[in-house]
């Protein structure tokens, strides 16, 4: 069967540009699986997806025209139903072949099968492949019922009585198998081959397609479009690199930004504007929000990561004359920058410490009281974890008191990105202490995955407090995030506090920090410390293994709850080297076994032995090298060395080995089983010192 490439296109009002490289992907997906499962399109069949603000399209090439047939086997019903004690066909039997499409004729042909506990007759026949018009309308209709639209709109259809639900109207629909029409049909509207440009500068209106290989062609020279998605990000990336470079300067990175833009413009034409110089005066986080949220603008930044007066526009047209477009969006911006200028101005009036009283009347949450309360519960927590750490105290409580006050400033109530930041500045102007300054800027870091720590001690310490209570509270209150969902981003606290604690090497037990936290609550919450301490090692296990440990060598390392977090990747090391020996794989398996055989004594086993009741060989060699062991392993654990007290357990090899092979552990005489299994305890304590290594055996 010849094939030739495939494309369809649906022709929207504006769609929404923060959802629009996800619609065309999700088409385009949905659209080809549907074709791949109708046997239309194969795994070797090349996807090309298109979106603009006003289209979503796909190239599929080599499909066919028809699908081959395919044998199917259909199970009809049981023997003892189907076919009478004589062997001849029921009633039913016939009935059932009738609405396959076949008669009595086929009898013979009729095969018994097993079927669970009884036989049943099964139908083998050819299908008929679909032709591609019918399967490509089931393909087009799971695609359109499959993209994952946030909000559809219900508008009424030409014929002035039909309405339908879908993300923007549609207003045209094209379907070209090499230069032939599909027919096809939605929202009211039948297939062609017709199609729009640009809504200002297309050549020619409508673009009638040659093809489905000249459509990305065809709109860009006679539709002024560039109709692939990835295409024109290139091309704005190009253009914002070339204007910057022209200045001196470089253009702010902002993935998200980019991908905005690039759903807004079908012909990107990037230009140079600028605002007046005072207005640098103002913090330049303030202003590049201002401009990038409002305006989707792209400021200019000089070589030191210094905001400029320059900004980038990227323009949806190409005039002889650009200067009534650089200098209209010049006059919009104008007024925002004004108003984070009278922002910042404002709020400078009154000192963050002012400010403070107000967050009492700010509600956090039902169930965990005010802003305010919540603020006194940080304090506490954050002093804790100061005098621990032998940090200044009085620093770290006067950050955690201030953290918060920036929430009720004019600035942040307008851009809440900002809280934090602005907390910083404002601190700064109030002439607070560096350190304080700091800590407050910093003290919701990490705020996403690859985020930066903060800087200092004290930015340390409050934010950790800050994360600690915030956990601590919602698991208390039963606030737990269930799949997906996770609307206090517990995890993302999570996965904070472990960053904090191992990547800083904070010398702080896991289990304190949460005690200490709970008691800042008195007994407004319940004690949620073991979940929570679970959720924060499962967060951690998948970071590790995310890293490239195997799950074995996470679990021999977590398996024994470390309490202080950053000595974890220091152990892991020390396991992955550990594993890398050639005795590793026999000393796991000596382990595991030594566990199982300490789980069926009776009642605990004391780690102690007396040297008097030995009385093979082997006991006696394994008991001598495990003293001669030790000397080396537990000082090099004491010192944090982990790789060198797991590397010295090598030794244990032969003797454990010889130990099992020749010393039967559950001897007649209580005392001397009791002995052996006290030499077992000590040996399991020695191997199980930097993890469980019984969890890396196979």
């Amino acid at each position: 069967m010849s094939t030739h490439n495939l494309l369809v296109e649906l022709f929207v009002e504006e769609l929404p540009p923060k959802d629009l490289k996800r619609f065309g992907e999700a088409f385009a997906a949905t659209l080809v699986a549907g074709l791949k499962t109708r046997g239309l399109a194969t795994d070797h069949s090349a996807t090309t997806s298109y979106a603009t603000p006003r289209r979503l399209a796909v190239h599929v090439s080599a499909v066919r025209a028809q699908a081959d047939d395919r044998a199917v086997s259909l199970k009809l019903m049981p023997v003892s139903v189907g076919l009478a004690a004589d062997g001849q066909p029921t009633p039913a039997l016939l009935k059932k072949l009738a609405s396959v499409g076949a008669d009595a004729s086929v009898l013979p042909q009729l095969k018994r099968q097993p079927d669970g506990k009884a036989e049943a007759l099964f139908y083998d026949s050819l299908v008929k492949g679909p032709m591609l018009a019918e399967g490509l309308q089931g393909a087009l209709d799971e695609a359109l019922a499959g993209l994952p639209i946030r909000k559809v709109m219900q508008y009424q259809l030409d014929d002035g009585w039909s309405s339908v639900n879908f993300v923007r109207p549609v207003h045209g629909l094209v379907a070209l198998h090499g230069a032939d029409v599909v027919p096809l049909r939605a929202f009211g509207l039948v297939s062609g081959r017709e199609t729009r440009g640009h809504r200002f500068e297309a050549a020619v209106e409508p673009v009638v397609l040659q093809d489905a290989d000249h459509y990305a062609r065809q709109l860009e020279e006679q539709g002024a479009v560039i109709a692939s998605f990835a295409a024109r990000h290139a091309e704005i990336v190009r253009q914002l690199d070339h204007a910057a470079k022209q200045q001196g300067l470089q253009p702010i990175d902002d993935a998200a930004l980019l991908d905005e833009v690039t759903a807004l413009v079908e012909r990107p034409n990037v230009l140079l504007c600028r605002f007046e110089p005072e207005f640098l005066d103002v913090p330049q986080e303030c202003l590049i929000l201002t401009m990038k949220a409002n305006q989707k603008y792209f400021p200019l930044l000089d070589a030191a990561g210094k905001l400029t007066n320059q900004f980038l526009v990227v323009s949806n047209i190409r005039p002889a004359d650009a200067s009534r477009v650089t200098g209209g969006n010049e006059r919009v911006v104008r007024p925002r920058l004004a108003d984070a200028k009278f922002f910042f101005d404002q709020d400078r009036k009154k000192s963050l410490a002012d400010r403070v009283g107000g967050l009492d009347k700010v509600v956090y949450h039902g169930k965990l009281g005010s802003q305010g309360e919540r603020v006194q519960r940080v304090r506490a927590i954050a002093a804790g974890i100061a005098k621990q750490l032998g940090a200044d105290v009085a620093q770290a409580d006067r950050a955690a008191l201030l953290a918060k006050a920036d929430l009720l400033t004019d600035m942040v109530g307008e851009f809440p990105e900002l809280q934090g930041i602005m907390g910083g500045y404002y601190a700064r102007h109030d002439r607070e202490a560096d350190e304080v300054a700091l800590a407050i800027e910093d003290h919701y870091k990490p705020r996403f995955a690859g985020d930066e720590l903060p800087r200092g001690q004290v930015g340390e310490i409050v934010a950790l407090a800050d994360k600690l209570e915030t956990l601590v509270g919602l698991f208390g209150i039963g606030q737990l995030p269930t799949g997906d969902k996770d609307p206090f981003a517990l995890r993302r606290h999570a996965l904070g506090v472990i960053r904090l604690l191992s990547e800083r090497q904070l010398a702080l037990p896991l289990d304190k920090l949460l005690h200490d936290a709970a008691q800042a609550f008195g007994d407004r919450i319940s004690d949620a410390s073991a979940a929570l301490s679970d959720f924060i090692y499962e967060r951690l296990a998948g970071a590790l293994r995310e890293q490239g440990a195997t799950a074995q060598q996470v679990d021999a390392v977590l398996s024994l709850r470390p309490k202080e977090l950053g000595d974890v990747g220091k152990k892991l090391a020390a396991v992955r080297a550990f594993a890398a020996l050639p005795e590793s794989e026999s000393l796991a398996a000596a382990n595991k076994r030594v566990s199982n055989i300490l789980k069926k004594a009776d009642g605990e086993v004391a780690e102690q032995v007396d040297a008097a009741l030995f009385t093979d060989p082997a006991e006696k060699a394994l008991h001598a090298a495990l003293v001669d062991i030790e000397r080396i392993a537990r000082p090099a654990f004491d010192r944090r060395d982990f790789t060198a007290s797991l590397q010295a357990l090598a030794a244990l090899k032969a003797p454990v080995d010889a130990f099992f092979d020749q010393v039967m552990v559950n001897a007649d005489d209580p005392k001397i089983r009791v002995n052996r299994l006290g030499l077992l305890a000590i040996l399991r304590s020695a191997m199980n010192r930097v993890a469980d290594l019984s969890r890396l055996a196979v």
